[in-house]
C-alpha cells in the first residue's frame, strides 16, 4: 500500500526555510503581529533568541533584561523601532547596534547604564531620537559617543549621573533639535564653558531649560546652564582668582632667577674670554723687554771696556 500523497521532504525544507527567514516564530510571553514583537511585562531575564526577522518594532520594555546581545540584534535588518526602557542593562558595548542600520527609534531610559562604549552607536546613522535618561549611574559620554548620528533630532539626558559634557560630541549632529538636560549633577566649571558656548550659538530647543542648573561652583549653583555661558566665560578669562595671582607671582619669579642666572654666566664668559686674550699680549710684551733690556746691558757693557783701555789713540 502505498503512502498517502503530501508533502515530501522538499516541500519540508523549503517550509522551514521560509519560517527561518521571515521569522514566523514569536517568542513565549510575546505578541507578534505585523511585523510588530511586543514583549512588555513579559518578566524575560534575558533578550529573546526567537525574534521574527522581519520584525520592524520591538517592545521590550518593563522586564530584567541585563545586556542587548549584538549577534541576535544584527539579524533585525528592518528593525526600526526599538523600546527597551525600565530594565536592568548595565552597559552598551561598542557594535551592539552594527546589525540594525535602519534604526530610527531607541529607548534606554530607566536602566542601570554605567557606561557607553564610544561607538556604541557608531552605525546608526538613520537615527532621530534617543533617549538615554533615567540612568543614575551614567556618570560621563565620551566625546565619540554621537560621531555618526548624523540624524539625530532628538536626544533625552535627563536625570542621569552627567556632571559634565564635551562639546565636541555634538559637532556632527547638524540636524538635532531638541536636547533634555534636567535633573544632572552639572559642575559648570571652566571646562564647561565650551559647551555652554555651544548651547548659546546653536539655539536648541530646551523643553526643561530651567530645570537644568548648575551645582558647583556656588557662585553659579542653581543658574540654568544655557544662561551659565556670560559669567562663566568672566570667571574663566577675564577674571583671575588666587591662584592665577600666585602662578604669575611664580612664573615672574622663574623669569627673574633665570635672567640673573644668565646675566651671571655672559659676565663669567667675558672675564674668561677677555683673561684669555690677555695673557699672549702680556707673553708678548714680557718676550719684548726682556730683550731691550739684554742690548742695553750689551752696550752699556761695551762702554765700559773701552773706558778701562785707555782713551782712544789719535792718527
Amino acid at each position: 500500500m502505498s503512502p498517502a500523497p503530501g508533502p515530501g521532504p522538499r516541500w519540508l525544507l523549503f517550509s522551514f526555510g521560509v519560517g527561518l527567514v521571515s521569522g514566523s516564530r514569536c517568542p513565549n510571553g510575546c505578541q507578534c503581529q505585523d511585523q510588530e514583537v511586543v514583549c512588555t511585562g513579559a518578566q524575560l531575564k534575558e533578550y529573546p533568541p526567537d525574534i521574527p526577522l522581519d520584525t520592524r518594532r520591538l517592545y521590550l520594555n518593563d522586564n530584567h533584561i541585563t545586556f542587548l546581545p549584538a549577534m541576535n540584534l544584527g539579524l533585525l535588518s528592518d528593525l526600526v523601532y526599538l523600546a527597551c526602557s525600565n530594565n536592568r542593562i548595565g552597559e552598551v558595548m561598542d557594535y551592539t547596534f552594527i546589525g540594525v542600520f535602519r534604526l530610527i527609534y531607541l529607548d534606554l531610559s530607566s536602566n542601570n547604564l554605567t557606561s557607553v562604549s564610544p561607538h556604541s552607536f557608531s552605525m546608526l546613522s538613520s537615527l532621530v531620537q534617543l533617549n538615554l535618561s533615567h540612568n543614575p549611574h551614567l556618570s560621563s559620554l565620551d566625546k565619540y559617543t554621537f560621531a555618526n548620528t548624523s540624524s539625530l533630532r532628538f536626544l533625552d539626558l535627563r536625570n542621569t549621573g552627567l556632571q559634565a559634557l564635551d562639546h565636541a560630541a555634538f559637532q556632527n549632529l547638524p540636524t538635532l533639535q531638541t536636547l533634555y538636560l534636567s535633573g544632572n549633577p552639572w559642575k559648570c566649571n571652566c571646562s564647561f564653558l565650551d559647551f555652554t558656548i555651544y548651547l548659546i550659538v546653536t539655539h536648541l530647543d530646551y523643553p526643561d531649560g530651567r530645570n537644568a542648573t548648575c551645582v558647583e561652583p556656588a557662585e553659579l549653583a542653581g543658574w540654568p546652564v544655557a544662561q551659565v555661558g556670560n559669567p562663566l566665560r568672566y570667571m574663566c578669562i577675564t577674571h583671575l582668582d588666587g591662584r592665577d595671582y600666585l602662578f604669575l607671582l611664580l612664573i615672574g619669579f622663574c623669569i627673574f632667577s633665570a635672567g640673573t642666572v644668565a646675566a651671571w654666566l655672559t659676565g663669567m664668559c667675558a672675564v674668561v674670554y677677555q683673561s684669555a686674550r690677555r695673557r699672549p699680549s702680556e707673553v708678548d710684551e714680557d718676550d719684548e723687554h726682556g730683550q731691550r733690556m739684554s742690548v742695553s746691558r750689551r752696550v752699556f757693557q761695551s762702554r765700559v771696556g773701552v773706558g778701562q783701555d785707555g782713551f782712544p789713540q789719535l792718527i
